[in-house]
């Protein structure tokens, strides 16, 4: 029990850390050592790292927002589609397997990140 409030606390100040310098955090960090350190299955993983991030963006957010950082018109834009595909999104990741969740994650990882380093 011990370990894991540990491992739990260590993940989400790294993914705090990242999210809040690079806004990541959530899918690249916590996902997979959720899944890897703590023995979650994907889809649990995935949704434990959304409720963080509630949590992670609102304290980000707030902070952003005071240096003048948050474009709200394009929060308020993109948020009603985002909101939107989310509960589509969840459903569909609950009637996948977390294999294929697994593998949909890790190409989509791959093609993002070998974008931003041909292409910075």
């Amino acid at each position: 029990m011990i370990k894991t409030l540990l491992i739990s606390l260590s993940v989400g100040a790294a993914a705090g850390l990242l999210g809040a310098l690079c806004g990541i955090g959530g899918g690249i960090v916590m996902v997979p050592a959720f899944t890897q350190l703590l023995g979650l299955e994907h889809k649990q993983a995935v949704a434990t790292s959304l409720a963080i991030i509630i949590i992670t963006a609102l304290v980000a957010t707030t902070n952003n927002s005071r240096a003048g950082l948050v474009d709200w018109r394009i929060v308020l834009c993109a948020a009603v589609g985002a909101a939107a595909a989310s509960w589509f999104g969840s459903d569909l990741m609950q009637s996948l397997q977390s294999s294929t969740l697994t593998r949909i994650f890790g190409i989509t990882l791959l093609v993002f990140g070998a974008k931003m380093l041909i292409k910075p």
